[in-house]
């Protein structure tokens, strides 16, 4: 029998009512192909009317599960972001039809008597009933699984991840829905982006902490600090992973006033064949020329010291399980360091 149309309207703000008191759903399913998954954790999310898995993406970082790093980084492309969310194997029709007695649940709550009933009967018209799936897809058990809403954990306060906001839907094993935000390698590609660990951008000087004026003062990166990092990501039971590798090309510099000179001229120091970007200080070179460095034109004074920003950019690519890979946007990460500058005193006999 068919519910009435009004009662599914206001299934959005009956869920935003009860949105406090929801458990906790595990879910589980099967299948190594596209519309498959694997037994894993995910939350029923009620905010807006719209039930929300908790993603089942892994990523490792050169082969290790323990990320360690100082910065993430920012995309060059300032209207490029990695996804806020996307669509993923969630629910199998048992933890679909788990979850709605679920909701029916909350009925044991004094206030919110009545709220549970109401809510599993509006679920049970959309997943139950025939509109537009019939006994929770009971009969294909193990024949593929409702895919659902994830947000990205790093982007959980981006307004875009609510972008996806369509209830969970079926997907036969072996099938690619026909979905713009369905997981895929490019998507896991740019979710790794987010989780790139690459290390601070504290930088070699000499002299170091404080400088004279018309002084050149050298600038440069170990190349054992400075290397490609990577970082797979993986959607346990499909067989999809993509490897994300940020490789540094570059670091610029800022002096942190108008009243100086960089070299080179831009400010920016290519990385060299080794690795490493600049070249340390050596005795004898005070009147060089450096590769990478900065002459400060007049002293800090009484503001104590320049902030010296040093960015490193790198270069991002993918690849993928399924041969797919590219170039995504640059990124950055750079940080500041204070720069004392004195005037050169001389003694007059």
């Amino acid at each position: 029998m068919r519910r009435p149309t009004a009662t599914r309207r206001l299934l959005v703000p009956a869920l935003a009512l009860a949105v406090t008191a929801v458990p906790s759903v595990a879910v589980a399913g099967g299948g190594r192909d596209a519309g498959g998954g694997t037994e894993g954790n995910a939350t029923g999310s009620t905010g807006d009317g719209v039930i929300r898995a908790e993603t089942k993406v892994t990523t490792s970082v050169n082969g290790s599960s323990e990320p360690t790093g100082t910065g993430t980084l920012t995309p060059e492309n300032s209207n490029w972001t990695p996804p806020a969310c996307w669509y993923e194997p969630a629910f199998s029709p048992k933890q679909i039809e788990k979850t709605v007695k679920l909701w029916r649940g909350l009925d044991g709550l004094f206030f919110l008597r009545g709220v549970g009933d109401f809510i599993g009967d509006s679920l049970d018209s959309y997943y139950k009933d025939g509109e537009p799936y019939k006994n929770y897809n009971l009969d294909k058990q193990g024949e593929g699984m409702f895919w659902a809403a994830v947000k990205n954990p790093n982007r959980l306060d981006d307004p875009e991840a609510n972008s996806c906001n369509k209830q969970p839907f079926w997907v036969d094993e072996g099938q690619v829905p026909e979905e713009p935000l369905a997981v895929s390698p490019q998507i896991l590609a740019e979710y790794a982006y987010d989780e790139l660990p690459v290390p601070g951008t504290e930088i070699e000087m000499k002299p170091a902490g404080a400088t004279k004026v018309n002084l050149p003062t050298w600038i440069w990166l170990d190349k054992a600090r400075f290397k490609k990092i990577s970082v797979t990501a993986s959607l346990p039971g499909t067989g999809l992973s993509a490897t994300t590798t940020a490789e540094p090309v570059s670091l610029h510099i800022d002096p942190g006033t108008s009243d100086a000179q960089t070299y080179p001229a831009s400010g920016d120091c290519q990385i060299n064949a080794d690795g490493s970007i600049g070249e340390p200080y050596a005795d004898g070179k005070a009147n060089d020329t450096p590769p990478c460095g900065i002459t400060y034109l007049r002293a800090s004074g009484s503001d104590g010291a320049y902030a010296l920003q040093a960015t490193v950019t790198w270069k991002i690519s993918w690849t993928s399980t399924t041969g797919e890979g590219g170039d995504l946007p640059e990124g950055t990460f750079g940080a500041t360091q204070d720069v004392t500058v004195q005037e050169i005193q001389s003694v007059n006999r």
